[in-house]
């Protein structure tokens, strides 16, 4: 993406009971304030910069399980 974008990371999950999903940021925190989740599970990071970059993984769990997925942001 490009810097002071938003950039839009989907998590697709499915399941019964529904997962429960989290999103974090392999080496790092998720920007303060400039972040959010849906209800779809799609992470949007608003206003990027270059430090943004890396690996970001939604994890989903329920009783049945974890699954985990990755995604590289390039900025």
């Amino acid at each position: 993406v490009v810097a002071g974008s938003t950039a839009e990371l989907g998590c697709s999950v499915l399941g019964d009971p529904t997962p429960w999903v989290q999103w974090h940021k392999e080496h790092g925190d998720l920007p303060w304030g400039r972040h959010e989740v849906d209800q779809e599970h799609t992470l949007r990071l608003y206003a990027v910069t270059p430090a943004d970059a890396g690996t970001y993984v939604c994890t989903a769990q329920s009783p049945l399980g974890t699954a985990t997925a990755t995604v590289r942001l390039h900025v």
